[in-house]
């Protein structure tokens, strides 16, 4: 910490815990705390139940978190490929070249997700490539707009590799494709794990697209967070939404171990 008095690590803190409580911490508590809930009592939830969580892990709620897991995960490895790939081209790019490439990738971020996902639907709802009301479409939607962020975060890493590995591997006769899948990869594996995780923290939770796209039997755990809520059952809604959260903070906790793992090869 850079503050380097009593007083002010103290006021630090005191500081950090105002900020971080009510914007933060709070509303993800009251969320949990809605979900054990069956009615209001003031400005609290009461009512103790755990009824509301019985339903958010079976039947439908079990497949949307199930449609959610593998649209995440599918997503995350086709961004996770095509970012990565375009991060190791345009390392050989000049700089105006790099530019254009990373001003194509950011693209869908730029604009809202809504509007990707209206694009998505209008450019392949109709032949040559008709993916409307398949799985598909919603996969590729959630793609589109995570690609960007395995992009930039490879992209980055590459910038701070040290060229003396790629140079003492070329000089000992290895050719470019034994250096890329023995010496490069391998020194962006951390970097790799945490725009995996990224990326599939940020499909978990994607809506805006999602609803513009998903077909009756394909509907994401976000979108039954939504009709819930929206039909008025607020307390069965927390409850899935907490499911929707705790697995995706395990994921995350199962990729960070990897990425420590990994760090210290």
């Amino acid at each position: 910490m850079l503050v380097h008095s009593r007083a002010g690590r103290w006021a630090a803190w005191a500081l950090f815990l105002v900020l971080f409580l009510p914007l933060f911490a709070l509303p993800l508590l009251v969320v949990v705390a809605a979900s054990f809930a069956t009615h209001w009592s003031g400005a609290f939830p009461s009512g103790p139940t755990t009824e509301h969580y019985a339903s958010a892990v079976h039947g439908e709620s079990l497949q949307a978190l199930t449609t959610s897991l593998v649209t995440a995960v599918t997503a995350s490895l086709l961004a996770l490929t095509t970012g990565t790939w375009a991060a190791l081209a345009a390392a050989g790019l000049r700089r105006r070249g790099k530019r254009s490439l990373d001003a194509l990738f950011m693209l869908p971020v730029a604009v809202p997700s809504v509007v990707v996902g209206l694009a998505v639907l209008v450019a392949f709802s109709r032949p040559p490539v008709l993916l409307n009301g398949t799985s598909s479409i919603v996969v590729l939607a959630h793609t589109i707009l995570v690609t960007a962020f395995a992009h930039q975060s490879v992209s980055a890493a590459i910038l701070r590799l040290d060229p003396a590995y790629e140079q003492a591997a070329a000089s000992l006769g290895a050719r470019p494709a034994y250096v890329l899948w023995r010496v490069k990869l391998p020194l962006l594996l951390p970097s790799l794990n945490a725009a995996a995780g990224l990326c599939f923290a940020l499909s978990m939770g994607e809506l805006s697209a999602t609803m513009m796209l998903y077909p009756p039997d394909w509907t994401p755990l976000p979108v039954r967070i939504f009709t819930a809520t929206d039909r008025g059952s607020l307390f069965g809604g927390s409850a899935v939404a907490v499911v929707l959260m705790a697995t995706t903070l395990l994921v995350l906790l199962a990729v960070s171990r990897i990425r420590t793992r990994a760090s210290y090869r």
